[in-house]
């Protein structure tokens, strides 16, 4: 038992170096803006991808948020893990009231009935 916490304390202290510091409170139902560092060839480009956080997995150093997006009538998903160095900036453009913890059932609907109620805080 001694010997799995001392691995554990260790494995934390060497993830707390990588952890971002500057991050917003991202939540589920945030409408972000993700600017992610691509690289084509030896030029190096921000590309900005735009959706709906539609689940959160707290797991410290890997904390990883899925995004949804509409394009061209198809649903597209990407999982994001927000302390990556790829990941440049995260901008939460809008807050919306939700009363679930993942809101998969968004991938049913199209149009309009996407819409989720806007937050104000």
């Amino acid at each position: 038992m001694l010997m799995k916490s001392n691995k554990s304390s260790l494995i934390s202290k060497v993830e707390n170096k990588f952890i971002k510091k500057n991050l917003p409170d991202i939540q589920v139902g945030d409408s972000v803006e993700i600017g992610v560092l691509i690289q084509e060839g030896n030029k190096e480009r921000v590309q900005n991808a735009e959706g709906v956080v539609i689940s959160k997995n707290n797991a410290q150093l890997n904390t990883t948020i899925t995004v949804r997006k509409v394009l061209q009538n198809i649903g597209v998903e990407r999982v994001y893990l927000i302390h990556s160095p790829k990941i440049v900036k995260i901008n939460i453009k809008r807050r919306s009231k939700v009363k679930k913890a993942k809101l998969y059932y968004l991938r049913q609907r199209c149009g309009k009935a996407t819409r989720l109620k806007q937050r104000f805080t």
